[in-house]
């Protein structure tokens, strides 16, 4: 693991990261998440998405948008996949898209939080992301540089208008409230 390091002006930086807009790399990244099903957990992950991380000279003052197309959602099982494309869910027809826009980065011992606004089905709430960096690679794969994070959260799905499923008083949870998303993002420089 890689760790954040402090400069002599007191600034966190990411060790060899330069300045510059990187751009996610789908092919070599992970939009997932799990939900409690019954006793178990579902897990699944979005397969089309598209994001930017924009990398200051100061890191406080970087930047992350991505964007996830919902109707990409793969649990593994195709009836449960087109359910969460329906009203009942993400309502794909209405609202195919969910975003992610920064508003602040800060560094938190050896990592860092990411906090920013989530929307999902015209719904934005503030979200926390905890980030791991795991470092940079100056020739890449192809002589581009790569960068690596590691991220999760959880969100509330009812907070989101997502509530089909949640147990009422007295009933048995069929399908948790609680969403626990996971991030495994590598980003190449743009040129």
């Amino acid at each position: 693991m890689s760790e954040a390091v402090v400069d002599s002006t007191g600034q966190s930086g990411l060790p060899g990261v330069v300045a510059g807009t990187w751009v996610i790399d789908p092919a070599h990244s992970t939009v997932g998440f799990s939900v409690r099903h019954l006793m178990s957990r579902v897990r699944g992950r979005f397969t089309e998405f598209s994001g930017e991380i924009v990398v200051a000279d100061t890191p406080a003052n970087s930047s992350v948008t991505a964007t996830i197309e919902l109707a990409s959602v793969n649990t593994g099982n195709d009836m449960r996949d087109n359910h969460l494309r329906t009203k009942d869910f993400f309502d794909v027809e209405q609202t195919p898209k969910m975003t992610f826009a920064s508003t602040d980065v800060r560094a938190s011992g050896g990592s860092w939080v990411l906090t920013g606004d989530l929307t999902i089905r015209d719904v934005t709430k503030a979200v926390e992301i905890q980030l791991e960096f795991l470092g940079v690679d100056p020739t890449g794969l192809q002589g581009e540089q790569r960068v690596g994070f590691e991220g999760h959260t959880s969100i509330t799905r009812s907070e989101f208008g997502v509530s089909f499923g949640v147990a009422t008083e007295g009933s048995k949870v069929v399908m948790g409230d609680r969403v626990d998303i996971h991030l495994e993002i590598e980003a190449t420089l743009s040129e």
